[in-house]
């Protein structure tokens, strides 16, 4: 357990290193937590390095890594520079809804551009009314000569003010559930859109989510990204896909705090002894770390059942409720170990556990993604 995991000596994790030792990466980490904005220059960066939408196919400008080698990419950026640039990382994925199903024009215009840095799409799917439940949501798409009119309101969506365009999801009028939910892609510049940011947020404060009003938005009709009334389908989908990569995040940044703990730990005296020959602060970092190995093994599982295209959203959904727990419980006794100083500034592990605790919320609930996994268990009787 001593030796950092996954693959250490694999190419990609060379290649990470450079990256984050060029752009400067952990400390832009720690001065964006202070500071917050969108990154920019690091995120053209990440796109000129091949570092943006790591599983997109290379036909559409993407990487083209299958999703247990994105992963340990992401492990280890996370790992050497915290969340901000792995979740950037995979801005691309969180859009894919744009890649795999939108017009050809939009791939072009919207899509690639992404894929190299130079623009910035957000994914706007929460409501005030409708979190988790997306089926539930109420932004109406009416039709209408050539096209669709928006009208409602998306909230806690990150880049807000600073995406020039978005994929909103909105339902046609008089519609059941999720059989009229449809995904559009919506430029932010568009007579009748408003947007704000809200609060500042615990953690992730760079993301700068806000809430976006559409009053009365007319978008042409070659902006519906798939078939109408398929949104929910394609956004289930992506789901599966991105929960297992995040996890492999959350584990990344969880295991950097957890080799410092064992090293501050083993340095540390008290009470005349060494920190570590104390069993109250030894014995939880060695279930920590036993912990989390286990969890990227459950998340390799996960990503080798997508890469063989066996249904996983169970899979996935079960190991990004794991990895968070396992990482959180890890930051929390980091902090404690390190004592005072570790409720400070002075070290990374409050800024991580900040940031990490957007894990059991964002990207499926984890009571939701429960629920998920339940359904497998126990599936629901066929309508009658």
């Amino acid at each position: 357990m001593s030796e950092l995991w996954p693959l250490p000596q694999d190419p990609l994790v060379a290649e990470v290193r450079a990256a984050v030792e060029r752009g400067r990466l952990a400390q832009r980490y720690r001065e964006l937590d202070r500071a917050p904005e969108f990154p920019r220059a690091e995120f053209r960066a990440l796109g000129e390095a091949g570092l943006l939408g790591l599983t997109v196919p290379r036909e559409l400008g993407g990487r083209g890594l299958p999703p247990t080698r994105a992963a340990i990419l992401l492990f280890h950026l996370a790992y050497l520079s915290g969340t901000t640039f792995a979740k950037l990382s995979l801005q691309p994925e969180f859009c894919s809804v744009l890649g795999e199903h939108g017009p050809a024009e939009l791939v072009e215009r919207w899509y690639r551009p992404l894929l190299r840095g130079e623009l910035l799409v957000g994914n706007q799917v929460t409501e005030p009314s409708a979190g988790s439940d997306a089926a539930a949501l109420a932004l109406e798409a009416a039709p209408t000569a050539g096209g669709y009119v928006l009208t409602g309101e998306k909230s806690e969506a990150a880049f807000a003010t600073e995406a020039e365009a978005a994929i909103v999801y909105g339902r046609r009028p008089g519609s059941a559930r999720a059989e009229g939910v449809s995904a559009f892609l919506v430029p932010q510049g568009l007579d009748g859109v408003r947007r704000a940011v809200a609060a500042p947020d615990l953690g992730e404060r760079w993301q700068r989510r806000g809430s976006i009003t559409y009053t009365q938005v007319h978008l042409p009709s070659d902006h519906r990204l798939g078939e109408e009334g398929e949104g929910f389908a394609y956004l289930q989908a992506e789901l599966a896909r991105e929960r297992g990569l995040l996890a492999a995040i959350y584990l990344g940044v969880a295991r950097a705090s957890w080799d410092e703990t064992v090293r501050h730990v083993g340095e540390r005296m008290a009470f005349g002894r060494r920190l570590a020959d104390q069993q109250a602060v030894a014995f939880p970092l060695v279930e920590d770390g036993a912990e989390l190995e286990a969890s990227w093994g459950f998340t390799v599982r996960a990503l080798e059942r997508l890469e063989h295209g066996e249904v996983a959203d169970a899979d996935t959904a079960m190991s990004k409720v794991r990895a968070t727990r396992a990482a959180l419980t890890t930051l929390e006794h980091a902090i404690q170990f390190h004592g005072g100083a570790g409720y400070s500034a002075r070290y990374p592990h409050e800024q991580r556990w900040r940031d990490v605790r957007s894990g059991p919320l964002g990207h499926g609930a984890t009571e939701v993604l429960e629920g998920v996994v339940a359904r497998r268990l126990w599936p629901r009787p066929p309508r009658r």
